[in-house]
């Protein structure tokens, strides 16, 4: 299973350790996951029936919305079916190939999570800023072409990375202290310099995380100023509304990332298991909470769904009264 010395520079095989320190609760641990993951499922594919549904929603802020919803689905898939293995049946192991193609694609969603949150920024920034140049700026073909840019750049950063690590040599252990094959996790594992994988991971880091940030800060200090300007309270309401489930989303999904990143590098005196709970976190609240928030606060998602689950009672109503409809 796992191995406490190799002889050889590149395992054929990883062990998934799961949360270190925690063992014993993996089977209790399984019961809120697995949940999370039934709502993820059932959140996102929602949202994007709603969406797809509703040609009230064919517009660019619920396209991204559809691109967010997509990628929360593709990395918590990535993730979270060999973790309920870990929890369920000690199941960590996993070949070196399929962990790396597992760092490849976790790594890549959440930056292309990013470019996605970047491009709602500016979204709302023209939307509130320059509103009359809204429908002809933010045009389809626009919000496509920023959809590509953004898998290309999380493609093309994140490429390297399996090449730089298939290069290290592993002679201590194949252990991942993680639940998935993360980046900086598996780089700890080699006994050589790491000192390249370690410069190019933070440089990532700091043009994608630093860079957005700095760009959807930006845009929002350009969107406060253009709404403090407007001289009715209620239009600086309404305003402001429009970018209340932009902000909960950024908050939602920045503020774990950023803690797992600098946990890595400057936490040292950080428990292994709180790190990798809240990396976790990562990879389960964001997908979660991304469909409950726009659904809530969307009032064309809201009312659809309400149509939705009213239509189902009414279907209810009539199967069991004996009539059918007309």
């Amino acid at each position: 299973m796992a191995m406490a010395n190799v002889t050889h520079s590149w395992p054929p095989t990883f062990f998934l350790q799961g949360i270190p320190g925690l063992e014993a609760y993996h089977m209790w641990l399984s019961v809120p996951v697995s949940c999370i993951y039934v709502v993820i499922i059932a959140g996102n594919c929602t949202i994007l029936l709603v969406v797809a549904t509703e040609p009230a929603l064919h517009r660019p802020m619920c396209y991204f919305l559809c691109m967010l919803a997509a990628i929360d689905l593709a990395a918590s898939t990535s993730a979270l079916p060999k973790m309920l293995c870990i929890f369920w049946f000690q199941g960590g192991e996993i070949q070196a190939v399929a962990c790396l193609a597992q760092m490849f694609f976790i790594h890549a969603l959440c930056m292309m999570e990013s470019a996605v949150l970047l491009g709602m920024a500016l979204d709302r920034y023209v939307a509130i800023c320059f509103p009359l140049r809204y429908s002809s700026f933010f045009s389809s073909s626009l919000v496509a072409k920023m959809a590509v840019a953004g898998i290309v750049r999380g493609t093309l950063l994140m490429a390297p990375c399996p090449f730089l690590i298939r290069r290290l040599s592993y002679c201590r252990t194949n252990v991942i202290r993680h639940t998935y094959c993360e980046h900086m996790a598996v780089v700890k594992l080699a006994c050589g310099d790491t000192s390249i994988n370690r410069t190019y991971g933070l440089s990532v880091a700091l043009i994608v995380i630093g860079g957005d940030l700095l760009c959807i800060g930006l845009s929002y200090f350009f969107i406060v100023r253009a709404v403090l300007r407007l001289s009715s309270r209620e239009a600086r309401h309404k305003a402001f509304g429009t970018c209340g489930s932009h902000l909960c989303v950024i908050l939602i999904s920045y503020s774990p990332a950023l803690f797992s990143f600098f946990t890595h590098r400057f936490g040292h005196s950080v428990a292994p298991h709180i790190h990798i709970l809240l990396a976790n976190l990562y990879l389960l609240f964001p997908p979660m909470l991304n469909p409950i928030v726009y659904g809530v606060r969307t009032k064309e998602i809201r009312e659809r769904l309400v149509q939705w689950y009213l239509g189902l009672q009414t279907l209810q109503v009539t199967d069991a009264s004996g009539y059918r409809l007309r």
